[in-house]
């Protein structure tokens, strides 16, 4: 199958984003915790990805350590970001996996309690590269069971990160969601229809992302990432007519220290005047009526 390295080019559609906003920003909190790799739920390593152990080793038994810390996430950031977030009534994404989300009853209930987005980010928080395909879309199903059980609608929005060569044609087959975010590949949402069928794709951000906060080449601390997500902000509201995704996790931005510069931020963005601060299912409903499918992706 072709690469498309061209895109939009030198001449993006106008996002004629509503009120007249220059930039459309979508803040996703990415809801993991209980669904990362453990012995505990039979997988034969430990976690490795994405917490404060940069670099952890993995191992074939319990790394209580590496739990704990996701732990948190779920205990104690969660709950920071949503009182960050709830104070200001700014409409955020989660990206939730459903087997962390079944393990939090609690933090399900004041998604939807808050009217915030919850999207799907998959069954479980593993890598899929490997996976054979039928046992990925096999978790697929259980993903929108899960979760259409947990929160009384299915998700229309998919994200499974952590993804396998397989994962953008099972979605677009499975055929009921509204957009994929997996792809770092634009600042607009575009239209993909390489599996049989048009499917929306409104991408994400691994830049404008808290992980990078416990990466060996990331931000060291808050006001670097504050920084980071201001200029980033301010560019794209400069050229107009893009879009913004701030990717946070509660075990990471959800620590004391870094959300701090996530509430900097969310102000900064308020105060501008030039941002339509919404959730990736507006964006994907607006762009289908602005920019409807039209027979090439």
């Amino acid at each position: 199958m072709s690469r498309d390295l061209i895109g939009y080019g030198a001449t993006p559609p106008a996002a004629q984003w509503p009120s007249g906003a220059r930039v459309a920003v979508n803040f996703v909190i990415n809801y993991e915790e209980g669904a990362e790799n453990s012995p505990l739920y039979g997988d034969e390593l430990s976690e490795g990805f994405l917490s404060d152990m940069v670099g952890a080793a993995r191992h074939p038994a319990r790394a209580m350590a590496m739990e704990s810390l996701y732990e948190y996430g779920s205990r104690a950031g969660f709950w920071r970001l949503y009182r960050l977030f709830t104070d200001r009534a700014a409409p955020v994404t989660v990206f939730g996996v459903a087997a962390a989300m079944e393990q939090n009853p609690n933090a399900v209930e004041a998604m939807l309690k808050a009217n915030w987005e919850v999207a799907t980010h998959g069954y479980r928080w593993i890598d899929y590269q490997y996976i054979a395909p039928e046992v990925e879309a096999d978790h697929i199903a259980k993903a929108i069971a899960i979760h259409t059980a947990l929160t009384g609608e299915r998700p229309l929005g998919w994200y499974q990160g952590r993804t396998s060569p397989n994962t953008a044609r099972l979605v677009a087959q499975e055929g009921g969601f509204l957009y994929d975010a997996d792809s770092y590949a634009d600042d607009l949402p575009y239209w993909d229809d390489r599996h049989g069928k048009a499917q929306l794709i409104v991408p994400y951000s691994l830049d404008a992302n808290d992980m990078k906060m416990v990466a060996l080449n990331g931000f060291t601390e808050g006001e670097q990432f504050f920084r980071y997500l201001r200029d980033t902000f301010d560019q794209l509201a400069e050229e107009g007519g893009r879009m913004m995704s701030i990717g946070l996790h509660g075990r990471i931005a959800g620590r004391p220290g870094r959300a701090r510069a996530v509430a900097r931020f969310l102000d900064h963005v308020m105060e501008s005047g030039a941002a339509w601060i919404t959730t990736r299912r507006e964006i994907a409903r607006h762009w289908i009526a602005t920019h409807p499918y039209g027979g090439g992706a």
